[in-house]
């Protein structure tokens, strides 16, 4: 009996608990949220002075007060954002994680995990692979990050980015992009936040890696 409690207490401290994300990615994902935050605010505030539809946002969810201050938290949200994201995107590359985490994505494995999501028969138990929804969905999600970027900035330079510009169609045409990109990020992290919310222990990987 005693020989198997230490062999047991051993065990116990032998094995440390699996790393899920590692400490860079953790840091990088949450200055990412609270830029993500402040552009999405921001941007509802600007997008206000100027409507595309036929609505305006709250002026309980925007963040400027005004046309000028929503433009200067926009433009302070969009350096951290590029800067960050950047770091992101080369760390992704060089590491190999962006090929182990994502890759492959085939229409049978999205088709088949997202039954499975559906009938809330899909597991969580190894939180360092992702299924294939999840695949698609941060992958699509880093392009969509891209490209609201780049219609961003087609519309803040329009004459120096000319080129740009003319590659969204024009001004007028990057404003629905960019409003496109934006409605899709905000769709991504109500998934995001409400997956955090059924399967706890993946936010805690994310605040201690573990």
């Amino acid at each position: 009996m005693s020989s198997l409690a230490v062999s047991d207490d051993h065990a116990d401290t032998a094995t440390p608990a699996k790393v899920i994300q590692p400490g860079w990615v953790r840091v990088l994902h949450w200055i990412n949220a609270v830029a993500m935050v402040m552009m999405i605010m921001s941007g509802w505030q600007i997008y206000n002075a100027s409507p595309l539809f036929n609505f305006t946002f709250s002026s309980s969810i925007t963040l400027g007060g005004w046309l000028a201050g929503g433009l200067l938290w926009h433009f302070a949200a969009m350096w951290l954002l590029m800067v960050n994201g950047l770091i992101y995107l080369i760390l992704g590359f060089v590491t190999g994680r962006f090929r182990r985490k994502l890759l492959p994505i085939t229409p049978s494995g999205v088709i088949s995990d997202a039954k499975a999501a559906l009938t809330f028969k899909l597991s969580h138990d190894d939180l360092s692979i992702y299924n294939s929804v999840q695949r698609l969905l941060y992958a699509g999600i880093i392009i969509v990050g891209v490209v609201i970027v780049l219609s961003g900035l087609s519309m803040w330079k329009p004459v120096q980015l000319y080129w740009l510009s003319a590659l969204f169609g024009g001004y007028d045409v990057a404003r629905y992009v960019h409003f496109t990109c934006m409605a899709l990020i905000v769709a991504f992290l109500v998934i995001h936040v409400a997956l955090a919310v059924l399967v706890p222990k993946s936010l805690r990987a994310m605040i201690i890696g573990r």
